[in-house]
């Protein structure tokens, strides 16, 4: 079976934006940026449990939020600086609540779980990742995600065997993890949440610098005081969220990505390493490489996917976690040694594609494709008017999306081998900043690395 190609984001021709034309959409001029006044509304979250089952009663938690949330329109025209000054007025008036709608699903997993069977169910319900639930101290114990699942595969690979995986995986406890994670030298499962009233302004950041991409949002019962896990923030909800409600503005973002240096862009690498690393600083692989050595890249790189090039660098697949966890989902360790042409053709046939972009594309146009479809990062390859179009130029996560809206100065965190673990200053940052009304849901004292 052949590998799919990639989907492009748009086949208008040489040089087109990912989605629709990123030149500016008139508008009907207003006084000021406009807002109609918040509407109060119910919203009830529906809290799963670990074994697969809807709890009601003390898992249903209501509050107040907005209904709607109408565009924001800009007096004039606006320049680049000024639709990014304006977006994170619009992030600094929103909370983090906001975002979700008016029904959710949410995953909580017990750390007393089975590995295995925390993956059953984070596949059943299609999800990547879910807050950990400590049901002795009955608190937030941190997240898991298929990143952790990753380094399992790495600590196998230097401790032990691919016989003993299988059957060790089968009585491992979430709760485990954290020490496995210690062993190979990987920042732990981060113990980071944010009130939901917060502003989305703050939230963003602590996105961008928590190395699991993703944030819970935490409430107190007003009964009990206990914590109550509302949901989980992630980078896609948010960038969605801006290119649902602020079309008006986002169509003046359009200055090009690469211009703006947003992604990772192949770059020549250091000397006596260009044979080897020939789209530096991008991990790349074939379609001869083996799953086993993709996973190494995953886990000491701490990225979750990896661009499947030909020999001349054209882009021809993306191989993703996702797609290892579905094998040791199934206890096939010894998959791992197949070859990533193999794999592929045990993938779901749902795979949505590769999604690709120009780096001429710009950032507006970036966002109408959030818009109308789900990403989750950007393979940036050269356009029809290079002479090797299809080429392999670099890649644009989601976290770097959103660090070029809240500001370069705020960091990405890393969470590869040997990354530094931020999560605990994280933490201690996000309680001396937060107000009263929002309350601190966990103890700043608390470590990750304890």
């Amino acid at each position: 079976m052949s590998t799919p190609a990639p989907t492009s984001s748009q086949q208008a021709g040489p040089g087109a934006a990912p989605s629709s034309s990123s030149q500016p959409i008139p508008i009907s001029p207003v006084a000021n940026i406009a807002r109609a006044a918040s509407v109060s509304r119910s919203t009830s979250t529906r809290r799963t449990s670990a074994s697969g089952g809807v709890s009601g009663g003390a898992g249903v938690v209501r509050r107040p939020s907005r209904a709607t949330h109408p565009p924001m329109v800009p007096l004039k025209p606006l320049t680049h600086e000024e639709a990014l000054e304006a977006l994170r007025a619009f992030l600094k008036e929103r909370s983090s609540y906001d975002v979700f709608p008016v029904s959710f699903r949410l995953i909580v997993l017990d750390t007393q779980l089975k590995v295995k069977k925390a993956l059953d169910v984070m596949l059943l319900y299609g999800v990547v990742s879910a807050p950990l639930w400590n049901t002795e101290t009955a608190k937030f114990a941190g997240m898991f995600t298929v990143q952790d699942v990753i380094h399992l595969i790495q600590y196998y690979y230097h401790t032990s065997s691919w016989e003993g995986a299988a059957a060790d995986v089968e009585q491992i406890r979430l709760q485990s993890i954290r020490d496995i994670e210690k062993n190979i030298a990987v920042p732990p499962p981060p113990l980071l949440s944010v009130h939901p009233l917060r502003p989305l302004y703050d939230a963003c950041r602590f996105l961008i610098r928590t190395h699991a991409r993703r944030l819970p949002l935490i409430d107190k019962d007003p009964q009990t005081d206990a914590e109550v896990v509302i949901s989980v923030l992630t980078q896609y909800r948010v960038l969605k969220f801006i290119a649902m409600n602020c079309r008006d503005i986002t169509q003046y973002l359009t200055a090009s990505v690469q211009e703006l240096g947003i992604g990772t862009y192949v770059s020549a690498p250091p000397d006596g390493e260009a044979k080897a690393k020939p789209f530096y600083p991008i991990a790349t692989a074939t379609l001869q490489t083996t799953v086993f050595d993709v996973v190494h890249m995953f886990s000491e790189q701490g990225i979750s996917a990896v661009p499947i090039v030909d020999e001349n660098g054209k882009v021809l697949n993306l191989y993703e976690t996702v797609d290892v966890i579905t094998l040791v989902r199934n206890g096939a360790y010894q998959s791992l040694d197949l070859t990533i042409a193999q794999a592929l053709k045990q993938r779901a046939l749902d795979f949505p594609g590769v999604v690709t972009c120009s780096p001429k594309d710009s950032l507006s146009a970036v966002f109408s494709l959030i818009k109308i479809r789900r990403v989750h990062r950007l393979v940036v390859v050269a356009g029809q008017d290079d002479p090797q179009p299809g080429r392999l130029v670099g890649v644009i996560s989601l976290s770097d999306i959103m660090r070029a809206l809240i500001g370069q100065e705020v960091p990405i965190g890393g969470s590869g081998i040997g990354a530094e673990s931020v999560d605990k200053a994280l933490r201690e940052e996000a309680a001396e900043t937060a107000t009263p009304a929002e309350g601190v849901p966990f103890s700043p004292g608390q470590s990750a690395d304890a």
